[in-house]
């Protein structure tokens, strides 16, 4: 008996291997998406096509061998290891895969996987916990473009965020009480950036900035990437017993100024300047420990750190394919 319903896990995706060409290509593909970098579509391929892609290639390509492994990347690793555990808990009424937006696997490929087994439902899952255009939205424009060529296509389920989900928060919780939190000076949530004009498009009339984003979640921002950040922050430390002084909310990984600010580089550098000696660092943006992780948390901030008077920032693993994690995700995968 075929599976019943298909369950596509998307992610952004990573190079088929550390080498300048693979990289090359995965930053192409990746940057040149309209929805990742918002410009008109002469300047975006200049930026990037002449200017990103070619200085950064040789750079990212290092960055990317230092953290490859045995297996390959970590991201995909984590990611299959996620994806054997949900199609367990899952049985055989559903059919689990993985694509990554950019390069291997790709959305194709999972969705004819699933296609080809004539499913009465899919339900697709851009691991992505706070929605972002950039990310979630890139995800699901895409799965709509491959499936609208199809001659039948089934019921389609999109879930655009989970920032809110009680078994995410938990599995966040969980983690940080693998440390003594009272032995850190400091604890930062680090998120990934996006550009402020990214947040303004949420809204029909005015900015971000007119909104209360970083204390109150409501109707009107339950989109605004910035506003579920700190929503899952709140949650999360209330979980862990922190109090507002203990903790502080960064967004990572910016191109230029104009990027959600308080600036996580500049955070660690502000908080060893005024003599913290030991930060603990949660990345709850990502799901799976990745670059953005394992290197410009783990490694980049650790020197930055050091640099000015620190001694340990000590990275928090992200949920990756913990048991209590798959059941709590496969649970929330019946309900659709």
């Amino acid at each position: 008996m075929n599976p019943e319903i298909g369950v596509l896990l998307m992610n952004v995706g990573t190079p088929d291997s550390p080498k300048v060409s693979d990289v090359r290509k995965y930053l192409s593909e990746f940057l040149n998406d309209p929805r990742v970098i918002d410009i008109p579509w002469i300047a975006r391929k200049l930026l990037v096509n002449a200017i990103i892609v070619p200085f950064r290639a040789p750079k990212s390509a290092k960055i990317y061998k230092q953290m490859w492994t045995d297996e390959g990347s970590p991201l995909l690793i984590h990611s299959e290891k996620f994806r054997d555990g949900l199609q367990a808990d899952l049985g055989d009424k559903y059919q689990v895969e993985i694509a990554m937006r950019y390069q291997s696997p790709s959305v194709e490929e999972g969705l004819e996987k699933i296609r080809k087994n004539n499913p009465k439902k899919i339900i697709v899952v851009p691991m992505y916990p706070q929605y972002a255009s950039s990310s979630t939205g890139t995800c699901i424009e895409e799965v709509m473009r491959i499936s609208s060529k199809w001659w039948t296509i089934p019921e389609m389920i999109f879930v655009n965020q989970f920032f809110d989900l009680q078994g995410y928060i938990d599995g966040f919780i969980k983690r940080g009480k693998e440390f003594d939190i009272n032995s850190y000076d400091h604890v930062m949530f680090s998120y990934h950036g996006l550009p402020i004009r990214q947040l303004d498009k949420v809204y029909e009339e005015g900015l971000c900035d007119d909104r209360d984003c970083e204390h109150e979640l409501t109707d009107e921002n339950h989109f605004c990437y910035k506003a579920t950040c700190y929503a899952t922050t709140r949650a999360i430390a209330a979980g862990l017993g922190l109090s507002e002084g203990q903790y502080t909310v960064g967004f990572q990984s910016r191109l230029d100024d104009k990027w959600i600010k308080p600036y996580s580089d500049k955070i660690v550098e502000e908080k060893a300047k005024a003599g913290v000696k030991n930060m603990l660092v949660f990345s709850p943006a990502f799901v799976a420990d990745c670059l953005e992780t394992l290197i410009e948390i783990g490694d980049e901030y650790q020197e930055i750190f050091e640099e000015y008077g620190g001694e340990k920032i000590q990275l928090v693993p992200s949920l990756n394919s913990d048991p209590d994690w798959v059941k709590a995700f496969a649970n929330h995968i019946r309900t659709k």
